[in-house]
Formats: structure tokens, C-alpha cells, sequence
């Protein structure tokens, strides 16, 4: 079928031996001017219908014909993205994308943007080549679990990195507090911080044993509560004979507050 309006079709084969082809919907990412920093317009080429199997590097080849590509995100759906001051974890935070994609591909030029969908004239793009071939099946699974063993060294350097970055900022944070604190703001208000109170003690691990084991008595003592039927029947008769009882005081208290109150002239 045609293709969306605004959208021009690319048709893309996994390889040479596929008969039948895939089409890739693309255009020029319009947005207002610095409200995408990471998508900048006129250089980014929004692409619809992405295979799981073409990831950012097939990506990135089948457009380099157009000219120099900078960047290629891909998502699980349109939305504005973010520059990345930092390198992204190689450990946490990694989500699977599952299905059909988006993609934003960043070039250097604007008329790389326009060659791209010019590529529409030509026949199919192969995304899986004999000098760059897409791994699939067994070999896929493979390179997934070899990817997925974690290096300890690698791991250390991520998380010291982390640290030391996260130390700089409180350090920077605090620093900020520090200068800012007494002075009043334009209203004249003074922010009261609670950097002098001090921090409640943390629990050891025997405080943490007792309380658990409190807590566990007391749940035993719930669960064992008129567990068989002739305590069911005591703690019905004892709860009746307290009422009787109350009942009988509330009454001798009521008889004497009237006798109190009786009018007595002599």
C-alpha cells in the first residue's frame, strides 16, 4: 500500500535470498527549534516500522550512502530525547526492545536528510550483508549470553566512575547549601535547612533481631488465638461474663448518682 502522508516508503530486505521485501516509513523529524536537543531538525531522519532484527549499527550503514551519520537512537515510541552528558550504564538500566521500533537517525548535513528519502528510487537496501552480517538463530542466542557474563573490572571501573561522580555533585550540592544558608531570598525569607539537627541512630543488627523476634511472637500469639473450638466457646463465655458483670456496676453507679441527686429539704 501507499505510504502515511508525509511519509516516504524505503524498501528493505534482510538479504539477498529474501523474496519478498519490508518497508520502512521515514521523514524529516520536525520539531520547534531546541525543544529536541538530541534530535536536532533538518538533521534527523524519523524512521516507522523498524524490524527487531535491524539495530543501530544496520542503521547507521544503510544510511551512511547519504552522507556522514552522527547518531542513531532507537525507541519503543516517538518522544522527545535528551543529551546524554554521560555515557550510558553497560550493566543496569538496560531495556529490552521487543517488536517493531522508532528510530531517529542524526546526520551531519541536512541534505543528508533529503538523500535518504531519495533512497526510495532504488531497489531494496540489504540490512544483513556478507561483510556485515546480522546474526541470527543459534549464533544470536550465543552472542546474547557471552554479552550477558558480567567482566568484575569492568563492573568496579562503571561503579567507581558512579561514585566519584555522585560524591562531586553532593560535595557541589553542599557547598551550595552551605553558601546560600542565612541569606535571605528576594521575599526575604531565610531557608531553614536541617543540616544541624542530628540524624537519628541507626539500628544494629541485634535491635533488628529483637524486633523481628517481637514481631514474630506476636503473630504466633494471633495465629494459636482460639484455634480449637472449645477455645472458642471459653473466650465467648468469659467475653459474655465480663458484659453481666459491667452491666451490673453501670447499674449500682447509675442508682447511687440518682440517690445523689434526690432533693432532701432537711
Amino acid at each position: 500500500g501507499a505510504a502515511p502522508a508525509g511519509y516516504t516508503a524505503l524498501a528493505v530486505k534482510f538479504s539477498e535470498r529474501q523474496r519478498s521485501h519490508h518497508c520502512l516509513l521515514v521523514k524529516e523529524h520536525q520539531v520547534r527549534e531546541g525543544a529536541d536537543t538530541a534530535h536536532p531538525p533538518r538533521r534527523t531522519l524519523f524512521v516507522l516500522n523498524v524490524p527487531p532484527y535491524c539495530g543501530p549499527d544496520s542503521l547507521s550503514r544503510l544510511f551512511s550512502r547519504c552522507g556522514h551519520v552522527q547518531s542513531v537512537d532507537i525507541c519503543d515510541k516517538p518522544g522527545p530525547g535528551e543529551k546524554k552528558d554521560k555515557l550510558a550504564s553497560k550493566f543496569f538500566d538496560q531495556k529490552a526492545l521487543k517488536g517493531f521500533q522508532v528510530a531517529y537517525v542524526v546526520f551531519r548535513k541536512p541534505a543528508a536528510v533529503q538523500a535518504a528519502k531519495a533512497l526510495s528510487q532504488e531497489g531494496p537496501l540489504i540490512i544483513s550483508t556478507e561483510s556485515h552480517p546480522v546474526k541470527t538463530g543459534i549464533s544470536k542466542w550465543i552472542a546474547s549470553y557471552e554479552a550477558s557474563i558480567v567482566d568484575p573490572k569492568e563492573l568496579k571501573a562503571e561503579v567507581d566512575a558512579y561514585m566519584e561522580d555522585y560524591d562531586k555533585r553532593m560535595a557541589e550540592e553542599e557547598a551550595k547549601a552551605a553558601k546560600e544558608e542565612g541569606v535571605p531570598d528576594e521575599e526575604g525569607w531565610v531557608k531553614v535547612t536541617r543540616k544541624g539537627r542530628k540524624p537519628g541512630l541507626p539500628r544494629t543488627e541485634a535491635a533488628n533481631l529483637r524486633l523481628l523476634e517481637k514481631e514474630k511472637q506476636k503473630r504466633a500469639r494471633k495465629e494459636l488465638l482460639n484455634f480449637y473450638a472449645w477455645q472458642h466457646r471459653e473466650t465467648k463465655r468469659e467475653h459474655i461474663a465480663q458484659l453481666r458483670k459491667k452491666f451490673e456496676e453501670d447499674k449500682q453507679r447509675i442508682a447511687l448518682m440518682r440517690a445523689q441527686r434526690k432533693f432532701r429539704p432537711y
